[in-house]
C-alpha cells in the first residue's frame, strides 16, 4: 500500500448527513472527507447505513430528501438524479451489477453514452474505443463478445471500463470481491492500485477486512447510521480488531463462539454419489463421493470454485441440480430416497442457498411469508392456512434470531444481507429438519452478523441436528467445523479433524487433480 498524504482540499466531502426512511433514521449525522487520489474503505456492519450514504452522494435519493451537504471537487452539489453525478464524474458499481447479458461488452461499456456520428452508431468507433478501455483494466476480450459469456469476475471489469469511458474521477465500488474467487479479487484490487496511481480516487465498500487493510489508504466506520472513527491506515494501530471494534461496539476476542461439541450417533451416510452436469451430461460433476455425518457434527465443505460442492449439495436435496444421478443415502441407518425436493424435506432435509436472494427468498414479500413458505403444512388446518399462528410463528423467530426488522410486516427485500440469512434459516428451522446443509452461510455479510450466525449454527448442533457447512473461507470451516472435507473436480480427495486441519493442509486437497 503506497502512502498518500496531499496537501490539498479533499475531492469528497459530506457533512451531517441526514436520511430518514417512514421514521426510521438510516443517517444520523454521518461526516466522510475523501482525498484526492486514495482509495477510502468504508466498513460497518449490514445496515449500518454504508449503502445509503453512497445512493445520497450519487443522486440515486435525491437532493432534498435528505438534509446536510456535499462538496465535490471544490463545489457545493445537489445531485438530483445519477446523470447528474455521473456528469461531474463520480461513477457507482453496485454489488448487484447493472449490465445487459444480451449486449456486447461494447455496447455495455457506451450504453447511454454512444459513439455516433449524425445520429448513427459508429460501430468501428465504439469497438476501437472499447477494446483500449478493455486494455486498460487488463481484460483480454473481443469487445463484441456478448456479456452473457463472461464470469463475474470480467463482468467487474467491463463495469470498471464503463465507468473510464465516463471520465470517472471518484469510483466508488459496494462489495466488488463478494462474488469473486481468490484470482480474480486480487486481481481486481491491483487494478484499484493502478487507477490509483492514475490519480482516480476510490471509495470501497467491504466486509473482506483484510482486502480493505492491504488496499485502503483510509478508512471510515460508520455504525448505526453515524461516522465512529476514520483511520489513516499508514498508523501503527491501523489493524483488523481496531477496524472490527469500531463496527460493532465491543472487541470480538474470537471470531467465533465459543462451543463444546456433543456428538452422537450417526445421522446421515452418502455412498458412492454421483451426478452429471445438466446440460453436457458427458460431464461428471460430482465423482463417487462417499461422506457421513453424525448427530451434533458440523461437518465443512471446502473446495475451490467449480469444485463441486454445490453441485453435491443439490443433487442430494432431491436432485434440484445435475442428470444421471446415482449413490445411495441412508438416514438413521435407513436407505431412503430424495428424488424430489418435497421428499428431501419430508426426510427432515434443509438446504440454505448460496444465492439467497435468488433462492432462497421472496424479497417482495414479508417476513411472515419467507418464514413459514417451506412448512405451511403445520400451520393448516382442513387445508387453510391459520394466520394467527403463521404470524406468531415469524414473530417468535424475529426475536429468537435477533432480526432487526420494525416487525414481521417488512419486506424481505428491504432488509439488510445478515438479516435476510437470518430469514433464510428461520425458514428452515422451522421446517423441523435434521440434517441441514448451509451453502455459504455467511457470504456478503458482516462480521458482527457472522457472530450471530455462527452462534445460531452452533446451537442447531447442540440441539443434535447434522449440519454441512460449505465455504469458500477457509478460517470460517477451521473456525466452526468438527471435520472438514475436501473435495477436488467432483472427487472427496481428503478428511482433516478439527484439531489437525490447517489452511495449508486444506489447500493441499483442494487443489488435488485427477490422477
Amino acid at each position: 500500500m503506497t502512502e498518500n498524504t496531499p496537501a490539498e482540499a479533499p475531492i469528497l466531502s459530506m457533512a451531517g448527513i441526514v436520511k430518514e426512511f417512514t421514521g426510521v433514521r438510516a443517517l444520523d449525522g454521518v461526516s466522510i472527507n475523501v482525498r484526492r487520489g486514495e482509495v477510502h474503505g468504508i466498513c460497518g456492519e449490514n445496515g449500518a447505513g454504508k449503502s445509503t450514504l453512497m445512493k445520497v452522494l450519487s443522486g440515486v435519493y435525491p437532493a432534498g430528501s435528505f438534509d446536510g451537504s456535499i462538496t465535490f471537487d471544490g463545489k457545493a452539489v445537489a445531485y438530483r438524479t445519477i446523470n447528474d453525478s455521473e456528469h461531474d464524474g463520480i461513477v457507482i458499481i453496485h454489488q448487484e451489477l447493472a449490465l445487459s447479458p444480451y449486449l456486447s461488452v461494447a455496447e455495455n461499456i457506451f450504453l447511454g453514452n454512444e459513439k455516433s456520428r449524425f445520429g448513427v452508431i459508429d460501430w468501428n468507433k465504439t469497438n476501437r474505443e472499447a477494446a483500449l478501455l478493455l486494455e486498460r483494466v487488463g481484460l483480454q476480450e473481443d469487445p463484441t463478445t456478448p456479456v452473457l459469456e463472461l464470469g463475474v469476475g470480467k463482468q467487474q471489469l467491463v463495469e470498471i471500463a464503463k465507468a473510464l469511458a465516463k471520465r470517472v474521477k471518484l469510483l466508488i465500488l459496494d462489495e466488488p470481491t463478494a462474488a469473486l474467487n481468490d484470482e480474480d479479487s486480487a486481481h481486481l484490487l491491483g487494478l484499484l492500485e493502478q487507477l490509483r496511481d492514475q490519480g482516480i480516487t476510490c471509495i470501497i465498500i467491504s466486509h473482506k477486512l483484510k482486502e480493505i487493510k492491504r488496499i485502503a489508504n483510509t478508512v471510515t466506520i460508520i455504525r448505526d447510521g453515524k461516522t465512529i472513527e476514520t483511520i489513516d491506515m499508514a498508523g501503527p494501530d491501523a489493524t483488523e480488531a481496531r477496524i472490527i471494534r469500531a463496527m460493532v461496539g465491543r472487541d470480538l476476542n474470537s471470531l467465533f463462539p465459543p462451543r463444546e461439541p456433543d456428538i452422537g450417533e450417526e445421522v446421515l451416510r452418502v455412498e458412492n454419489w454421483s451426478a452429471h452436469h445438466p446440460v453436457d451430461t458427458s460431464r461428471k460433476v460430482v465423482d463417487n463421493v462417499s461422506f457421513t455425518v453424525k448427530a451434533g457434527e458440523i461437518v465443512g465443505l471446502a473446495g475451490l470454485m467449480g469444485a463441486g460442492r454445490t453441485e453435491l449439495a443439490m443433487s442430494l436435496f432431491g436432485h434440484s441440480y445435475g442428470t444421471n444421478i446415482s449413490g445411495t443415502v441412508y438416514k438413521n441407518g435407513q436407505k431412503i430416497q430424495m428424488r424430489t425436493v418435497d421428499e428431501a424435506i419430508k426426510h427432515g432435509f434443509a438446504y440454505a442457498t448460496e444465492d439467497r436472494k435468488q433462492y432462497g427468498l421472496n424479497l417482495i414479500g414479508n417476513i411472515t411469508v419467507n418464514v413459514s413458505a417451506v412448512a405451511l403444512a403445520k400451520l393448516a388446518k382442513f387445508g387453510i392456512i391459520d394466520r394467527n399462528r403463521e404470524y406468531q410463528v415469524a414473530d417468535s423467530f424475529l426475536t429468537q434470531m435477533n432480526i432487526k426488522a420494525p416487525s414481521v410486516s417488512s419486506i424481505t427485500g428491504n432488509l439488510s444481507g445478515g438479516n435476510q440469512q437470518k430469514v433464510v434459516l428461520s425458514k428452515w428451522i422451522f421446517s423441523g429438519p435434521d440434517i441441514l446443509i448451509l451453502d455459504e452461510p455467511t457470504r456478503g455479510i458482516d462480521v458482527g452478523a457472522k457472530y450471530e450466525i455462527y452462534g445460531i449454527i452452533n446451537d442447531l448442533a447442540a440441539q443434535g441436528k447434522a449440519v454441512i457447512v460449505i465455504s469458500s473461507e477457509l478460517p470460517e470451516l477451521l473456525g466452526l467445523s468438527d471435520r472438514i472435507l475436501a473435495i477436488s473436480e467432483g472427487r472427496l480427495t481428503g478428511e482433516m479433524a478439527r484439531a489437525e486441519a490447517t489452511q495449508e493442509g486444506l489447500m493441499k486437497y483442494m487443489t488435488m487433480g485427477k490422477d
